[in-house]
């Protein structure tokens, strides 16, 4: 048992179906609604090339028809019914499903996401008509430089591993995906794979039971599927330009980082906070503020279980981009030969765990935050022992994260923008 917050009656439970399926079960009485999550893991990292998206595409197919329910709009239909929020996403080390009702409805979202992710159609002609959807998905990330930029950066820092590849793959691998490919890989990574399901939200005593009822039955392995692991060899500055005429320039730079389980994780996160994380930041400051460089600018630490990025992602002006990038590397050399102050590290702190504090209000967030733990390390940290460890970084980790992470040698840029100015942002970075 797992006590999150201070009130006795708001204790998180760990518990097991029959069918070896894990459960959390995370109360909070302060509301009217309950949210079902469940989590697969399984994501784009786990996909060979030949299959690259696939993960991706089962996401979409879920919500295509069923068992009880044969059509997505059945499957809407209901949910519409309740006003329920329903979605799910797909990430490089995890798919989720889940279902927000009010708390009268658990019973129905229960049934539906039992019904959606152990018992799905996987029809033909369904699979033919997403097959255009996700090409469009595809097409909309491309054409839209802000929300393509971080697959362009991962393509260089992860080159040659599967975490270089695009979650939704590339067009021509969701054209010829079978649905043999389809059921194989549901099977593998679903059913004879790890599952997770929270519940989190206002629920009875009782609630175990109605999700035994309907998360029970089906036989399960719950057994780990193993990944390729990250074997860093950068041993020199890479770039990733992609030519197109815009009225922006936009850029993501930065180094390979920690996975989630290196001792220098929270060092890292409060480094990224004050280098970027927010309106008072150092980059928001010196780019934005002061020399009106841009509209976005932030710095960024993003983990898997095995290696991270530390990134600097900004929208710049073109007619000022030399003096932008300028201003970030003599921001970023600044930050590794002096760390930061002792100011900065408190307000760093306390913002990040204002963050934390704020999330775990909402039923949706609280079981997303304890299934992620629980999926990727095996075990939850409460917010009490987060906040523990956030309080204990001392100045001398942060400034041992800036120095590790912060290597030219292992520099990496993407680009969106014109051809001309790839010379000039070669000069500013060799």
């Amino acid at each position: 048992m797992v006590e999150i917050n201070s009130p006795r009656e708001n204790r998180v439970e760990i518990k097991k179906l029959k069918n070896g399926l894990p459960i959390i079960l995370a109360p909070l009485h302060d509301t009217q609604a309950v949210t079902v999550l469940v989590l697969a893991k399984v994501g784009s990292r786990y996909e060979s090339a030949k299959v690259s998206g696939i993960s991706h595409f089962i996401e979409h197919l879920l919500f295509k028809g069923s068992k009880k329910r044969k059509t997505s709009l059945a499957i809407s239909r209901v949910l519409d019914s309740v006003g329920a929020n329903y979605n799910a996403f797909t990430s490089k080390d995890m798919t989720g499903y889940y279902i927000k009702v009010g708390k009268k409805n658990l019973k129905l979202a229960l049934d539906v996401l039992s019904d959606m992710v152990l018992a799905p159609l996987f029809d033909k002609k369904e699979m033919e008509k997403e097959r255009g959807v996700i090409i469009e998905e595809i097409n909309m990330y491309e054409d839209n430089p802000l929300m393509g930029i971080e697959g362009y950066f991962e393509e260089e820092v992860f080159k040659g591993h599967p975490l270089s590849r695009k979650i939704s793959g590339e067009k021509e691998d969701i054209k010829r995906m079978s649905r043999e490919d389809i059921t194989g890989y549901f099977k593998k990574h679903y059913l004879q794979g790890k599952l997770l399901l929270g519940l989190s939200g206002n629920f009875d005593n009782d609630a175990i039971h109605t999700v035994e009822q309907f998360f029970g039955s089906q036989k399960l392995k719950n057994k780990e599927v193993s990944f390729k692991k990250f074997d860093l060899k950068q041993t020199s500055k890479r770039f990733k330009f992609v030519t197109k005429d815009t009225q922006q320039i936009q850029t993501m730079l930065g180094f390979p980082a920690f996975g989630q389980n290196h001792p220098l994780y929270y060092p890292t996160a409060l480094l990224a906070t004050i280098l970027g994380g927010n309106m008072s930041s150092r980059l928001f400051t010196e780019v934005r503020e002061k020399r009106g460089l841009c509209y976005f600018v932030r710095a960024s630490f993003e983990v898997y279980e095995d290696i991270g990025t530390f990134t600097v992602q900004a929208g710049l002006d073109p007619e000022r981009l030399l003096l932008a990038f300028k201003t970030i590397k003599a921001e970023l050399e600044k930050i590794k030969a002096q760390g930061v102050t002792a100011s900065e590290l408190n307000k760093a702190k306390e913002f990040i765990k204002g963050k934390l504090i704020l999330n775990l209000e909402d039923s949706a967030d609280l079981i997303s935050w304890l299934t992620h733990q629980q999926l990727m390390f095996g075990k939850i940290e409460t917010l009490e022992e987060k906040i523990k460890k956030i309080e204990a970084v001392t100045l001398e980790q942060v400034l041992k994260a800036a120095k590790e992470i912060i290597n030219w040698q292992k520099f990496n840029l993407a680009f969106i923008g014109p051809e001309k100015h790839k010379k000039d942002i070669l000069k500013i970075f060799n």
